[in-house]
């Protein structure tokens, strides 16, 4: 089963797991105030309590993508506390009322790492998640149901559980598991009834044949939802297929809007954020540049600017630190970076490991090429060629491009037309839903890209 907050869609567990530990976050603190015999002010608890929310967040533990094991949830837990009580120290640092004794703080650290990992184990051993999921129907079971029934990834499956397909009338069946037959005189109602079906998923081949209009809504106004695949597929998979897209969808569908209010947020949060990490990343940038120049001597250059395509297919140059040899495309033709690719400098290996590289970007944020938080831009070369041969992929520059984007946080490096593809669909998906609160999760879950260096190269 599956919410939707601010346009975004959240699992039913990930909520459920949220609100017990929103709780827990809330009474660590009183419990060891009580064993101390000490009590503090509830503001305090508060605070404490939103930096480890806004933390747990940021290493990725509400992340319907998050696949790692235990030990890795209790890794992330632990760095999520320390992440925690430095931002309540930094908090707190004007108003000495509200900060809690260093020995204080280090106990509700402890306790709340602990009830934490404890409250994970018992989550990922006692709730069955079949519990939550919605009994799902679908009526199809030609190339388009094939689409839903090759879903493989666990996180893909979370909100659902498929009880069977219908074949549509004269449509070749390709979907052999699971398929229910209707006989002349049978009523789709009843099947679903039997089966205790929540939604039926239409993934019909050709609706233009025969579709079911009076039994659907038979079905519809028994209380059974009816959702078409292309959005069934974005709600469960957090992105837009593109072998199941078609443009009626995105013509009569919400979202794709240039909201103006939305633009000037947008822009007045880009402008804030970047002003304050400019500040917070001085340090970075300075050691950036020695390091530099120690490797390939003081005259640099230090950055590298290229063309890539922005707004509205704009070309600006974006600017990052040099992290290849200055002769990296000495023959003048693009190419795509590779792992353990022979250009890259041993200075620029870390910096493009830890994203240290895109930190200049920021200045493309001020001059409003960029957002923080957008589609990643392209090169014209590239847009020019995945243009021609890729569906809807001009669709990607409705919005500005940015830093980091929902894309670069649910699929690795791409370095090939397959991986454009899949990209695609998850900045479609972007584009289609992206808020003020979409944006701020996309940044808080980018520090465990950064932290654990996922998707470098």
């Amino acid at each position: 089963m599956t919410l939707r907050l601010f346009r975004h869609y959240v699992h039913l567990p990930t909520a459920l797991m949220g609100v017990v530990e929103v709780l827990v976050l809330v009474s660590a603190p009183i419990i060891v105030d009580g064993l101390r015999g000490e009590t503090s002010p509830i503001p305090t608890v508060l605070i404490f309590a939103a930096c480890s929310l806004v933390a747990l967040s940021a290493m990725g533990l509400y992340s319907a993508r998050q696949r790692a094991r235990f030990k890795g949830v209790v890794l992330r837990a632990a760095l999520a506390q320390l992440l925690a009580m430095a931002m309540v120290v930094i908090v707190t640092f004007f108003a000495e009322p509200l900060r809690p004794g260093q020995d204080q703080l280090l106990a509700w650290g402890g306790l709340t790492f602990l009830l934490i990992a404890i409250t994970r184990l018992i989550g990922d051993r006692l709730i069955d998640e079949d519990v939550f999921k919605r009994v799902v129907l679908v009526y199809g079971a030609g190339q388009r149901a094939q689409s839903l029934s090759q879903l493989r990834r666990r996180s893909d499956q979370r909100g659902f559980r498929v009880a069977g397909y219908v074949a549509a009338p004269g449509e070749s069946v390709l979907v052999e598991r699971d398929l229910r037959q209707l006989g002349p005189n049978d009523r789709l109602r009843d099947l679903a009834d039997d089966l205790r079906v929540d939604e039926i998923v239409v993934a019909m081949d050709d609706r233009r044949r025969e579709f079911p209009v009076r039994a659907l809504l038979d079905c519809r106004l028994a209380g059974i939802e009816v959702i078409d695949l292309v959005s069934f597929l974005e709600r469960e998979t957090g992105r837009v297929r593109l072998d199941v897209l078609n443009p009626s969808w995105m013509i009569f569908g919400e979202g794709f809007r240039r909201d103006p209010v939305r633009q000037f947020t947008k822009r007045a949060f880009d402008v804030v954020a970047a002003l304050a990490l400019l500040a917070i990343t001085l340090p970075f940038t300075l050691l950036t540049l020695l390091a530099i120049a120690i490797e390939d001597g003081p005259r640099g250059p230090y950055f590298y600017r290229q063309r890539r395509v922005g707004l509205d297919g704009r070309v600006f140059n974006v600017l990052k630190f040099r992290s290849m040899t200055v002769d990296a495309e000495s023959d003048g033709r693009p190419q795509w970076a590779s792992r353990e690719d022979a250009r890259v400098t041993k200075v620029g290996r870390v910096i493009r490991k830890v994203r240290i590289d895109e930190l200049p970007q920021i200045v493309n944020v001020l001059r409003g090429d960029m957002s923080f938080v957008g589609p990643r831009p392209e090169r014209p070369e590239f847009v020019s060629q995945f243009g021609e041969s890729v569906p809807y992929y001009d669709e990607r520059h409705c919005a500005k491009p940015g830093i980091t984007g929902w894309a670069q946080l649910c699929y690795p490096y791409g370095a090939s037309e397959k991986d454009a593809i899949e990209k695609l669909q998850y900045d479609l998906y972007y584009v289609k839903n992206h808020t003020l609160l979409f944006d701020l999760l996309i940044l808080l879950q980018t520090v465990e890209v950064v932290l654990f260096g996922k998707g470098g190269r």
